[in-house]
């Protein structure tokens, strides 16, 4: 008989953060790994750029960095960023796994909205990462308004639904509405951080990063404010 998997310790971060300042969100981002405990620590949508679609697109050997690689080998924490990247001459809303080793790419957002088309080209597919175990379906805010792209998250096989995200009051509403029915039809942890403060181009960016469990029932959530941390463990 195969040993019992252990619970995984995940953490929602929504830290202080400023367009286009790689260094400084970085530091903030290796602050927060430090300070949450746990073995993933999850980031809103384009954490490391700030949510700005004026800012650059960030290199991934920028030595400023290199504050979450440190981070995340203190700690043995495994780190979901947002990021601008670009791929082959074209860009995408991407997800960057940190872990001791640096960062890598791992998801690419399939369903931009808004003005983001006018930028960024939508990802090639859903993906799942596997960490101590658990596989978790990768997504970034517009995403986890789609059913199309949890059922093709979903059809991977995955225990949870993680995703960075930015809302303004009106899509936190929907989000606090949608998740748990989500988490409750695929019988699956789902897990959102979300970006909260002014430092985006959304100056009243809703907060509330959440956890709900496979019933739907909310499990934890942050308030409003920049600098929370939601801590929980996936069992």
């Amino acid at each position: 008989m195969d040993a019992p998997r252990p619970p995984l310790s995940i953490a929602l971060a929504q830290p202080d953060l400023r367009p286009g300042d790689v260094a400084g969100n970085a530091a903030a981002h290796a602050a927060a790994i430090r300070a949450a405990n746990a073995r993933l620590v999850v980031f809103p949508e384009l954490s490391l750029s700030s949510y700005a679609m004026t800012a650059p697109t960030v290199d991934l050997t920028d030595p400023a960095l290199a504050a979450i690689t440190a981070a995340c080998a203190e700690t043995g924490s495994i780190a979901l960023a947002g990021a601008p990247i670009l791929e082959d001459g074209r860009e995408y809303i991407a997800v960057v796994r940190f872990d001791a080793d640096g960062p890598v790419p791992v998801y690419r957002k399939m369903f931009p909205g808004g003005d983001e088309p006018e930028r960024f080209a939508a990802g090639p597919g859903p993906a799942v990462l596997e960490v101590d175990g658990w596989r978790l379906g990768l997504a970034v805010c517009r995403d986890c308004k789609l059913d199309a792209h949890i059922e093709a998250t979903a059809a991977l096989g995955i225990d949870a639904y993680v995703g960075g995200n930015l809302h303004d009051p009106q899509g936190a509403a929907v989000r606090d509405a949608r998740m748990p029915k989500l988490a409750a039809e695929y019988g699956v942890w789902v897990a959102l951080s979300c970006f909260a403060g002014p430092g985006s181009d959304y100056p009243d960016a809703s907060g509330g990063s959440a956890v709900w469990a496979p019933d739907g029932t909310l499990v934890a959530q942050a308030d409003d404010a920049p600098g929370r941390i939601v801590q929980t463990e996936l069992h």
